[in-house]
């Protein structure tokens, strides 16, 4: 056995704490070495051309007989004397191979004894039934495209503990078919919002990720640095503040999905690295947009369920619209049992901070009442429900309510306990967004990290005009959660940070 492959495999396998593997390792690395030696390259050039597993057996009556050619991975392995039989899996689903030695021949069946569970191949042959009623493909040759050095998990078990699913998402995916259908459903849902919007005339465009400064969004950004500018720039936090240029551009109905990064905590809502979907559309408002996301989320969820009924975590939730309207100070009042009234000043807030044993973290009306809401509120959100009006200091780009400049004419859809989206009536008062990031700048200098930049161009662009507009933004991960009944971001993310293995 060659030293490039005993150490490189050996130590991966103690490296990821799988002492047990170091013999299968050390055996299928020899096998290599006797590949190449027989002249077998192990790792073999393509396959231009195959036939899917699934529907070779769901078409069997019309094509029995027929010469095909499967490839995939090898999941189960049984011989029987002078004939083999082997589950092969490829990305439909799974066909039997029956390799006998009086068809491939002594020598290729002896290098067919000396496969292992996981290794990647491709055969040819008729398409048959066996004596017990199996559709398989009786292999007249074959070719070994990808020799595993590892072995697979004999079962579910063996990748029972979380983390490890999450880090070794390669080997999820493998074993558990329920993982690799919540990722089939979420590129149908990124599919079905591009195919709702598109058909609505909205334009997908494409923004900068790499920002100079950190905006859109009241978040901490990551930092790097660009050597030829010698600038440090920013991971975007969000797309809105180039999504609105448009708008003065001309554009009239834009989206984006794409990724935003936000240099904050992790859990199970919650990781650095997300996928958001923000709409605008000039002449619209908050209104439309809370009509817009409803239709939108019914709609997707039909396309990829077939109803608009789902099941989260035991819950039975309608998504059918319309949704519910409520506005923050009526969500909180209503938990809290109090009249709305009282929300409407500092003390009232400071009897219902008393009244639940709570203490404000935050100073400032606006803010105590996020923090009541948040606190009193969220987790009773099941049904679908627009929680609206908005305080104005945590609202630096939405327009504030006429009847009381305090709020905005802002939304966030919640469904199942969990905010999903953000929404309002866009500011396009140039003098106000100032005034708005000014205070904003003022809170960052007394410590708030994720406080609003000032962003002159932004400004500008205002000065030239927008027209009025309604904006949306749709936390895609959040949206995949709920209708694929997981409980966690990391459920579907294919590949969630985590921190580095030890």
């Amino acid at each position: 056995m060659r030293e490039g492959w005993s150490g490189v495999t050996e130590r991966g396998a103690r490296a990821t704490g799988i002492e047990s593997e170091l013999d299968q390792v050390r055996v299928r690395c020899r096998k290599v070495d006797e590949y190449r030696a027989a002249g077998i390259e192990p790792y073999d050039g393509p396959v231009y051309s195959r036939d899917e597993a699934a529907r070779l057996v769901a078409e069997f009556d019309t094509r029995e007989g027929s010469a095909v050619r499967v490839a995939g991975r090898i999941r189960a392995l049984r011989f029987h004397g002078k004939v083999a039989f082997a589950d092969l899996w490829d990305e439909s689903g799974r066909i039997q191979l029956l390799v006998g030695v009086d068809r491939v021949g002594e020598q290729a069946y002896h290098w067919w004894q000396t496969l292992d569970l996981g290794d990647i191949v491709m055969a040819q042959g008729k398409l048959v039934k066996t004596r017990r009623g199996e559709v398989s493909v009786e292999v007249e040759n074959f070719r070994l495209l990808a020799k595993a050095l590892r072995p697979l998990p004999d079962k579910w078990a063996g990748l029972r503990e979380v983390e490890l699913r999450y880090r070794y998402r390669y080997l999820d995916l493998l074993v558990n078919p329920d993982v690799r259908r919540t990722f089939v459903v979420r590129s149908q849902i990124l599919q079905a919002i591009r195919d709702f919007l598109t058909a609505r005339g909205y334009l997908e465009v494409e923004t900068p990720i790499l920002h100079p400064l950190a905006g859109g969004a009241n978040a901490r950004p990551f930092v790097t640095y660009h050597n030829a500018l010698g600038m440090p720039l920013f991971l975007r936090v969000a797309p809105e503040l180039y999504l609105k240029r448009l708008l003065v551009g001309g554009f009239e109905k834009v989206f984006e999905i794409g990724k935003n990064f936000r240099n904050e905590g992790i859990d199970t809502r919650h990781n650095p690295e997300f996928t958001s979907l923000e709409v605008y559309e000039a002449y619209g408002d908050a209104a439309s947009m809370m009509r817009l996301t409803e239709e939108m989320v019914a709609f997707v969820a039909r396309r990829t369920l077939g109803t608009e009924v789902i099941s989260f975590q035991g819950q039975e939730i309608r998504l059918t619209p319309p949704w519910e309207r409520m506005t923050m100070r009526q969500a909180v009042a209503r938990v809290a049992g109090v009249p709305v009234e009282q929300l409407n000043t500092d003390e009232g807030l400071d009897e219902l901070f008393g009244a639940h044993g709570l203490k404000s973290e935050k100073q400032g009306y606006g803010h105590r009442l996020v923090e009541l809401f948040e606190t009193l509120v969220e987790p009773h959100l099941v049904q679908p429900v627009f929680i609206t009006e908005y305080p104005v200091e945590v609202s630096p780009l939405a327009k504030r309510m006429r009847d009381d400049p305090r709020f905005t004419d802002r939304f966030e859809p919640y469904v199942a306990g969990q905010e999903i989206g953000n929404g309002f009536s866009e500011l396009n008062d140039p003098v106000d967004q100032r005034q708005r990031f000014e205070a904003q700048e003022e809170a960052r200098r007394k410590g708030d990290e994720e406080a609003h930049r000032m962003d002159e161009d932004f400004i500008r662009a205002l000065e030239y005009g927008m027209p009025p507009a309604g904006g949306l933004g749709i936390g895609i991960d959040r949206l995949v959660m709920l209708l694929t009944d997981s409980p966690s971001i990391r459920d579907v993310l294919l590949f969630p940070q985590l921190r580095p293995e030890t």
